[in-house]
């Protein structure tokens, strides 16, 4: 594998999750009724900074949860090796919520249904609106975020890597060629 290119460094991350919590914001009328729910891993430590924005732009507690999908993929079976299970951290109630629910990357839209999934055996809430930092085309399923932080276009011997300082020990997003 080869780094084709480097799509966004710290400042533009860091850029692009404002943008995306002021959007999220102006059409939610206001943070009231918001929650925000992470799909590990990344998404995870994404939905704890927009959280942290909501509430110092608000001036208001957003709860944050956290979702590990890994029993409710589709190809769990297809897999050889063996899944590494976490826990889901939901401690608050998301029935009649607006729940923002965060992932790095949209792709195929696997993960996002599978997360939609879990998320429903947790409650019913009002809306789900789903937050990516990068849309990078080839759906299989009819999934689309409402808020995107950018959109890249890949082909399928391509792969988009986002790291986090919370993981990685960096943020920046790199395009990856596979050989």
């Amino acid at each position: 594998m080869k780094v084709k290119e480097k799509i966004m460094d710290a400042d533009d991350i860091e850029r692009t999750l404002n943008r995306l919590v002021y959007e999220i914001v102006e059409r939610n009328k206001g943070s009231k009724n918001l929650a925000v729910v992470g799909i590990r891993t990344r998404g995870e430590f994404l939905a704890k900074r927009i959280a942290e924005k909501i509430s110092k732009l608000e001036n208001n507690q957003i709860p944050v949860g956290i979702l590990d999908i890994t029993f409710y993929r589709d190809d769990i079976r297809l897999k050889l090796r063996q899944p590494e299970v976490k826990t889901t951290e939901i401690n608050f109630s998301i029935d009649d919520r607006d729940i923002i629910l965060v992932d790095d990357v949209l792709f195929t839209g696997r993960t996002v249904r599978a997360a939609l999934d879990e998320l429903m055996d947790f409650g019913r809430p009002k809306t789900v609106q789903l937050v990516v930092l990068i849309d990078r085309g080839n759906r299989e399923l009819p999934i689309q975020a409402d808020f995107v932080g950018r959109r890249v276009k890949t082909s399928l011997n391509e792969e988009i890597r986002v790291k986090l300082r919370e993981v990685d020990g960096e943020d920046s997003v790199i395009l990856i060629e596979r050989d």
